[in-house]
């Protein structure tokens, strides 16, 4: 999506996307991949998600990447921390509490900027983006972290005729065309959520699945 519409949705508080409490996926999968206590977690278009607060309290330093600037100042206040700011390239750099959040665009990120990290989580990242920006995501991720770097990846799935994205269907074969060059990938789950989750069957959805997947980057 244009940097226009995210700008947008934060601005008018149209974040539906945002969840009052961390994803139950960490409770039951983030021990399998086995990144140790001060591993460096990266968190790709965070928001101000509260899954940063489940894995800091894990002992994990976060680094957390926002396009808008309200969500990544947000989530600062949210946790009642007075953020020390300074520029990092082309991004504004958030600091406080063992936070990092990079305010800026994704597809700008580096290595120099990045800095080593153990693994990364992807909750809200991937299905936020059409078709083809997450070849350029998956590609940048493959490019970023070295080899090693862990991650877990939460996808959903339903019909995408049914429904305009975002967030958008992205099906287990689409994760392995995508990641399965720089990663090996393995599918941990996939329920059925739309007993759960209302709001997309208000949208015309009668299924709507959620996958979690472990990727490691070889």
């Amino acid at each position: 999506m244009e940097a226009d519409f995210w700008h947008e949705r934060w601005r008018t508080g149209q974040v539906g996307f945002h969840q009052p409490d961390h994803h139950p996926a960490l409770d039951r999968w983030w021990a399998r991949l086995g990144i140790r206590p001060g591993g460096r977690v990266l968190v790709p278009l965070c928001g101000r998600s509260l899954d940063m607060v489940w894995l800091a309290g894990r002992g994990h330093p976060v680094l957390g990447v926002e396009l808008s600037p309200i969500a990544a100042a947000g989530f600062f206040e949210h946790e009642s921390l007075a953020a020390a700011r300074d520029a990092a390239g082309p991004f504004t750099r958030l600091a406080a509490g063992g936070y990092e959040i990079l305010q800026g665009d994704f597809f700008e990120l580096n290595a120099a900027t990045l800095g080593e990290v153990a693994g990364w989580y992807d909750r809200a990242a991937l299905v936020a983006l059409p078709d083809p920006m997450r070849g350029r995501y998956a590609r940048l991720l493959g490019e970023l972290l070295a080899a090693g770097a862990r991650g877990l990846l939460v996808t959903h799935e339903y019909d995408q005729s049914r429904m305009a994205g975002p967030p958008f269907s992205v099906p287990a074969h689409e994760v392995h065309a995508l990641f399965g060059g720089a990663f090996d990938v393995e599918l941990l789950e996939r329920h059925e959520m739309i007993a759960a989750s209302p709001k997309f069957a208000e949208r015309g959805l009668d299924s709507f699945h959620e996958a979690i997947f472990r990727l490691v980057r070889r």
